[in-house]
């Protein structure tokens, strides 16, 4: 990516299943070293397009290319009476990192929050040692939580047919 290239954000479309798919695969083995089931990853991704209740995929674009994306899942908030925003699988191709694109979605993310009132913040998780995912978080205003997040993962041999 060169100076001047401008990033365009827009909402994912089924058009975009592969590139989300495929992006989705990469993170998972560069920042878990695991790898995910083409099939299962595939139908997640397209369930998510397809009912808009689930969430929604943003993607940047530079000169036509898909160069990240993120999704938006929500959280209901009883204290609140809103939803949290749950920023998730957020994944900037290597060409394009340290080059904006991320604070570009995160800055469309940011707006279209702003401008719901049943948008109550904006929340996501971080590997433990992604110190440059944690600066780049912290720089646009993302700060840690006092909670700590705990999780029982089920065995994922559901498929979608």
């Amino acid at each position: 990516m060169t100076p001047g290239e401008a990033v365009r954000i827009r909402a994912a479309h089924t058009g975009d299943l592969d590139a989300l798919a495929a992006f989705n695969a990469a993170m998972a083995l560069e920042t878990e070293n695991k790898a995910l089931d083409a099939t299962v990853l595939r139908a997640g991704v397209s369930t998510v397009l397809d009912e808009p209740a689930r969430g929604f995929y943003l993607v940047a674009e530079v000169e036509g290319v898909v160069a990240a994306c993120l999704m938006i899942t929500f959280e209901w908030s009883d204290w609140r009476n809103g939803d949290w925003w749950w920023l998730q699988s957020v994944y900037v191709a290597p060409e394009f990192r340290r080059h904006g694109v991320f604070r570009a979605l995160y800055a469309e993310v940011e707006r279209r929050a702003a401008q719901r009132a049943d948008v109550v913040g904006l929340r996501l998780y971080v590997e433990r040692d992604n110190a440059r995912a944690q600066r780049t978080y912290d720089d646009l205003g993302l700060r840690t939580s006092h909670y700590e997040m705990r999780e029982k993962e089920f065995a994922c041999e559901k498929t979608n047919s």
